[in-house]
């Protein structure tokens, strides 16, 4: 599949907004909205990200089609990638193509990458983009309702 990744446009939201309900997805994922149903809370987050000039995020494409988002965010020295592909396209390369992508439009170094610790394809994305473990915690994962263990992870100064 040809992955590229563009701008984000309007009617990628609903796209986005099926891909976060999604029960599984969600799950592995962990770190999501307290509430994913809550469809002003969701637009109202996507028109706060795409006017702040330190985020950067992106539609990810396959063949043509939406099949996600990824971007960049925070503070400089301090920013985190994150990305969500739809489940319908899992374990088909498309998350690495879609960060190795992002990270050639993104210089900056380091960044900063996070995920469940027993999300095992997501932190398998991160290590073959370059990432390594760098420390790990605990956080309220609200996708579970419950504290979890998770991996942080940095992409240094190639």
């Amino acid at each position: 599949m040809d992955v590229s990744l563009r701008e984000v446009h309007d009617s990628d939201l609903p796209v986005f907004f099926r891909q976060l309900n999604d029960p599984e997805s969600s799950r592995m994922a962990a770190f999501t909205p307290e509430d994913p149903a809550d469809r002003d809370r969701f637009d109202a987050q996507w028109t706060k990200m795409r006017r702040d000039d330190t985020v950067d995020v992106r539609t990810v494409l396959a063949d043509g089609d939406v099949v996600g988002n990824a971007a960049v965010y925070g503070e400089p020295g301090e920013r985190e990638v994150t990305y969500w592909i739809d489940r319908a396209y899992w374990g088909r390369g498309l998350a690495t193509a879609a960060l190795r992508e992002l990270l050639a439009l993104i210089p900056e170094r380091p960044l900063y990458a996070r995920a469940a610790a027993d999300n095992a394809a997501s932190l398998r994305v991160l290590e073959k983009c370059g990432f390594r473990e760098s420390a790990r915690g605990r956080g309220f994962a609200p996708a579970r309702g419950a504290e979890i263990d998770e991996v942080v992870l940095v992409l240094a100064d190639t």
